[in-house]
């Protein structure tokens, strides 16, 4: 099939709403607060919680696709995101918003995602046109994610946080109008087993174990038996997985997905990326706006830098990705993301705003730098069939990394043994030792040679 020219519009704009959805409100946070009279870390968790959701449900809705096919996913993703949006503008008090933001947003996101990444993988399949494509939707996720405080601070100021929600509702619309256009590469299977039990342990377990981190800052010891407990539900997933797969029937995620070496470190990746974008992003917003007293346009205003970084790296990889390997921009991209942590780290004590620009340029750069190569490599280890449980494990793991990241930013914040300041300084410290590990972990990721041996015997495949 060759897809259309305007094809990939809705799905980098679907991309793109999304990731926006996940930092916009970061620079909210006053203004959200007391609106509807809660606390800042409220609305912090409420953030994190639409990650949350979104990590969780991403495997089960990734491999209902099989069963309903991509585009209706895409499309019923696209109206229940829509109506969490609508929710989200009327709110009256954090509970609805939650209902909106956090539930239903989060889980019209896990719909709608996997189908972006499989239509992707099966539109375009050699691999500079893979690349381009991956380059263009990556882009519009960063991009997303980076202008998020900026444009979410822009609408607040000039209108109300409420406004920000009907701009994504508009988005949904102009996307809906292209997504019915869309045409399935594949059939729909609606006689597929759909692995119940397996969808609610994956998702239990992932909810559980985040939930735990969030509540370090109110009892130490809950917290660790709620991490304990999270683990030792996705340990029970697991089991059940193979229970399934010994007994010849057919689980939510197979095992044979991380037989593949490549992918594995290419997921580790993913994390962390998201992890340090996310992070850093509210480490940031919170920092400007509760500690220095800034609004939102004016938080909104210093993460362009990082918004350029962004657009610059990222629509580069098509490009950069026949010059260098991909575990060569991977790396590059950590080590450009771990300068910019150190120099935010820096300017902690500097009065003004602007001395944060150029760490989150760098961090911009660096992770704009790596976004496509990453998830071409998950992608393209694996044939068509297999698609839809590879999408939902990528996306998956990308946001919890997402959800980790402000998620112990927020438990750190919370926390705040000393003051404020000191409350940055050791937020940053872990973000600066995930992006250590990043460069260590794609070390191992195989060079040019390799790689392109792989990716075109998926092709094949």
């Amino acid at each position: 099939m060759v897809p259309a020219k305007w094809t990939l519009v809705p799905l980098a704009l679907a991309q793109f709403i999304c990731s926006f959805a996940g930092s916009n409100m970061n620079v909210m946070l006053t203004d959200m607060s007391q609106d509807l009279d809660t606390t800042v870390q409220g609305i912090q968790i409420s953030i994190t919680l639409f990650l949350l959701v979104m990590a969780a449900l991403m495997i089960p809705f990734g491999k209902l696709t099989v069963q309903l096919g991509r585009k209706v996913c895409f499309i019923v993703g696209l109206a229940v995101y829509g109506l969490g949006a609508i929710i989200s503008a009327l709110s009256p008090g954090l509970g609805v918003l939650i209902l909106g933001n956090s539930l239903l947003e989060g889980a019209g996101t896990a719909l709608l995602i996997p189908p972006v990444y499989i239509l992707v993988t099966m539109y375009w399949t050699g691999l500079s046109e893979r690349v381009r494509a991956f380059g263009i939707v990556s882009a519009a996720g960063g991009i997303g994610a980076a202008t998020g405080p900026l444009i979410g601070g822009w609408i607040t100021a000039a209108f109300s946080w409420r406004a920000a929600f009907g701009f994504q509702a508009l988005i949904i619309v102009i996307i809906l109008l292209f997504a019915v256009r869309l045409k399935d590469p594949l059939a729909r299977e609606p006689d597929r087993p759909f692995d119940v039990v397996g969808a609610i342990l994956s998702a239990l377990g992932l909810i559980v174990f985040v939930i735990g981190i969030l509540a370090a800052d109110n009892n130490l010891l809950l917290s660790l038996g709620l991490m304990a407990a999270g683990a030792g539900v996705i340990a029970l997933f697991f089991w059940w997985v193979r229970r399934l797969e010994r007994d010849k029937r057919e689980p939510l995620l197979s095992t044979a997905l991380f037989r593949s070496r490549v992918s594995n470190l290419a997921l580790v990746t993913q994390n962390f990326q998201w992890l340090l974008l996310l992070g850093t992003s509210m480490l940031v917003a919170s920092h400007l706006q509760v500690v220095r007293g800034y609004d939102a346009i004016e938080t909104g205003i210093i993460f362009s830098a990082a918004t350029l970084g962004i657009l610059v790296s990222s629509l580069s990889a098509s490009s950069l990705v026949r010059r260098f390997s991909q575990r060569t921009l991977i790396i590059a991209g950590f080590v450009i993301t771990g300068v910019g942590l150190p120099l935010l780290l820096l300017v902690a004590a500097v009065p003004g705003a602007w001395p944060f620009a150029p760490g989150l340029l760098a961090i911009g750069l660096g992770v704009g730098l790596m976004l496509t190569p990453s998830v071409n490599l998950v992608q393209s280890a694996f044939p068509e069939e297999q698609q839809g449980e590879i999408s939902g494990l990528s996306r998956s793991i990308s946001n919890l990394g997402s959800s980790f990241g402000t998620a112990l930013v927020v438990t750190v914040l919370a926390l705040n043994v000393a003051g404020p300041g000191d409350g940055y300084v050791l937020a940053m410290v872990p973000l600066i030792i995930v992006a250590i590990a990043g460069i260590v972990v794609a070390s191992f990721l195989p060079g040019r040679a390799t790689t392109s041996t792989r990716v075109e015997n998926s092709h094949t495949g």
